[in-house]
């Protein structure tokens, strides 16, 4: 975050639970909401802290970007929280995103595949790098083309760090109102990052059941209909 960052949480808003039971908690995050806390007491409020006052017990699995909005997964047990990260490091649970791209990507639907790296002279960026960037690949659909933006499915298939946003800038075509990786004009054509993790497949911690959530956001449904 960069000194001119100022954290304007959402407030006035409940916790939006798609799913509960004695091992998870499923959440769907806004946007402008940090998933963990960050360092300092202006950075406390987060999506972690919120349910931790219901849930004291609640643990971090995995997390969303600041301005990216959607599903979140939190263990309610210790066991729970080792089982579940390990699905995730393991690649075992599924994530399909939405999202509003600028332009017209062609062709409408293919695969990235560019290793990425921490960009040590623009933190928080990552950068391509073919030597020492760790494997990144994101399969890509376009849903709806409209005239100067398009909705496209993103599924990641590893979890780098800002993987969608700089996959969709290296196609040329990135995501609306990215402060980070956008050219002026596709900043400017959305009030926030048009990224939502719309769908997520795991399996239950305890009894190994498969469980799939869908979260609509302020300008997707988790179907896949803009809401603009």
């Amino acid at each position: 975050m960069t000194d001119a960052f100022i954290y304007r949480p959402p407030t006035g808003i409940p916790l939006d639970i798609l799913y509960q039971d004695k091992d998870l908690i499923v959440l769907n995050k806004p946007a402008g909401l940090l998933t963990n806390p960050g360092r300092g007491a202006h950075l406390a409020d987060c999506l972690l802290s919120r349910v931790q006052q219901q849930y004291p017990q609640a643990l971090l699995v995995h997390r969303l970007d600041l301005a990216t909005s959607g599903i979140v997964v939190m263990a309610l047990r210790r066991k729970a929280e080792a089982a579940l990260k390990q699905q995730f490091a393991e690649r075992r649970v599924s994530k399909r995103y939405l999202a509003l791209v600028w332009g017209k990507p062609v062709p409408a639907e293919g695969t990235v595949d560019l290793p990425l790296i921490a960009d040590s002279n623009n933190p928080p960026k990552q950068k391509v790098c073919f030597n020492g960037g760790k494997a990144a690949i994101t399969h890509y659909k376009v849903l709806q083309q409209l005239a100067d933006r398009a909705l496209v499915e993103l599924i990641p298939i590893t979890g780098r760090s800002h993987q969608l946003r700089m996959h969709m800038l290296q196609l040329g075509h990135p995501i609306l109102g990215d402060a980070f990786y956008a050219t002026p004009e596709a900043l400017a054509a959305a009030p926030r990052l048009m990224l939502h993790a719309a769908s997520l497949e795991l399996n239950q911690p305890y009894n190994g059941s498969r469980l799939r959530f869908d979260a609509d956001s302020d300008f997707v449904s988790a179907q896949g209909v803009l809401i603009l």
